[in-house]
């Protein structure tokens, strides 16, 4: 059942990309340079689409059916470093000789970076779309919280299983003579091993 969820949640999920993209990309006139508004509406509708798609996995249960949480260590490692390259070639192919593209470009051109900034810049939807997935992907769950069991006696289960080992598992006391010997009676109720 969890397979049929998961598959139905990730056929959502492509549904919405998909309408997010073509949205974002009809903002886009067909000739010409689009105007600054127009971009980055298609930036955000793009990038929303990759949030989409990993919402679609995570609402799908496919991290245990807990209740959404931000891992800190993903948001650190992964999305910040794919927001700053992945933000900073997608500013670098603004269109116009707007205010932060243009300083975007001059200061990848300062720092040796032009040509490689130029060539991610065209590619700027692809990775609109990796910055909105990779922030899904900061989302994870715990899994549910569940009350310990008690037993009849009132002692919670974790504590009980300690106590209950198994007599297979019972240290073995050797004597002189080297048989052994049990050292207590399997709590069971069987009567001790011979050997």
């Amino acid at each position: 059942m969890r397979g049929l969820t998961r598959g139905a949640f990730t056929l959502i999920g492509v549904a919405v990309a998909g309408f997010l993209i073509w949205f974002g990309a009809s903002a886009l006139p067909g000739q010409g340079d689009a105007t600054l508004g127009e971009f980055w509406w298609a930036a955000a509708l793009i990038a929303a689409a990759g949030l989409a798609m990993a919402l679609s996995q995570l609402l799908g249960g496919w991290t245990k059916w807990g209740r959404p949480r931000i891992s800190g260590n993903v948001f650190l490692l992964g999305f910040l470093p794919a927001l700053i390259v992945g933000g900073w070639a997608v500013v670098a192919a603004e269109p116009g000789d707007h205010w932060l593209g243009s300083h975007v470009r001059d200061w990848s051109d300062d720092i040796g970076l032009e040509g490689l900034v130029g060539d991610l810049a065209k590619a700027w939807p692809a990775l609109a779309f990796g910055v909105g997935l990779v922030l899904g992907l900061t989302l994870d769950t715990s899994g549910p919280r569940t009350a310990p069991v008690e037993t009849a006696a009132g002692v919670p289960e974790a504590e009980t299983a300690v106590r209950d080992v198994e007599p297979a598992d019972q240290p073995v006391a050797v004597r002189e003579g080297g048989t052994t010997q049990p050292d207590a009676s399997p709590r069971s109720g069987a009567p001790p091993r011979e050997e």
